[in-house]
């Protein structure tokens, strides 16, 4: 196919360069040059199941490279998913109660707002802007919750945090329009996925060391179970000639569960240790 007739094909309204518009533990934007060889050239429906910050996400959409009606993001994250509705449908609303969250920041008011009943929040666009100001000051961009399921994440030590992107977060609603966004478990495209699709999985990683498994997102957890169920649907897909991507960290638990896949190393930078001495390049693995 020639290179005209390839960007043809890909083209259907013009998206401004995008980004993620919120900070996520083992996001992929850094390293999203080390993943490219996996990824399809023809993308007929794109699904993002773990979707976190988006990286990928943002970056097949900056290049036009996957199409309206043609991406489903999810997530078993209600709040981040109803964050990403709230982007997508009035990323004005949001931006109007973010400038007010970035008018009374200081400690007491991030602990007091840490502390609200989010929950109960009829408007998404209340909760994005409660997800995303916590999630620009608090410790490291953590999220973190309990089995309670409430955010404990510490503020952190910022001196003027960026609480309020306004060009980034237009620039994802754009990106944003169009897009199937649901609050669904991992394994939702199971029976819907067909092949010429693409799927790429970015799930909580088996952690490296006891210590280091204190990043959990959702009360759920997410533990060898879920990680064998992952395993399975990803040979189930693949079986079935869907292109499928997975990452994870690089420990002889997750060489083994994927030893029938093509698996690739790479080197990532991470920073989530609260001693700079103990940050890094970490490995993780590409399984295709």
């Amino acid at each position: 196919m020639s290179a005209l007739l390839y960007q043809v094909k890909f083209v259907d309204r013009e998206i401004p360069a995008s980004k993620p518009f919120i900070k996520w533990v083992g996001g992929k934007r850094k390293v999203i040059p080390d993943l490219e060889y996996g990824i399809p050239r023809n993308i007929e429906h794109y699904y993002e199941p773990f979707v976190g910050g988006g990286a990928m996400f943002f970056h097949l959409r900056s290049q036009q490279r996957i199409l309206d009606h043609q991406i489903t993001l999810s997530d078993i994250n209600l709040r981040l998913i109803r964050t990403y509705k709230a982007i997508r449908d009035d990323v004005e609303g949001v931006i109007d109660r973010l400038e007010h969250h970035k008018s009374k920041h200081g400690k007491d008011y991030y602990y007091a707002v840490r502390d609200l009943q989010v929950d109960l929040y009829k408007e998404d666009v209340d909760v994005a802007a409660w997800f995303i100001y916590l999630n620009k000051t608090s410790f490291n961009g953590l999220y973190r919750v309990n089995k309670k399921n409430k955010f404990n994440a510490p503020i952190g030590s910022y001196k003027d945090p960026n609480i309020c992107d306004e060009e980034t977060l237009r620039c994802a609603s754009s990106a944003l329009q169009n897009v199937r966004i649901i609050h669904k478990f991992f394994d939702h495209m199971r029976h819907e996925a067909r092949e010429g699709d693409f799927v790429y999985f970015d799930p909580p990683y088996v952690p490296v060391s006891v210590t280091s498994n204190f990043t959990s997102y959702t009360n759920q957890g997410f533990g060898a179970l879920e990680q064998t169920i992952l395993r399975d649907l990803a040979s189930d897909l693949k079986a079935r000639n869907i292109n499928i991507m997975l990452s994870n960290s690089d420990h002889p638990y997750v060489h083994e569960l994927y030893q029938d896949f093509d698996i690739q190393t790479i080197k990532v930078g991470r920073a989530i240790n609260s001693k700079g001495s103990k940050r890094g390049k970490v490995g993780e693995v590409v399984i295709t």
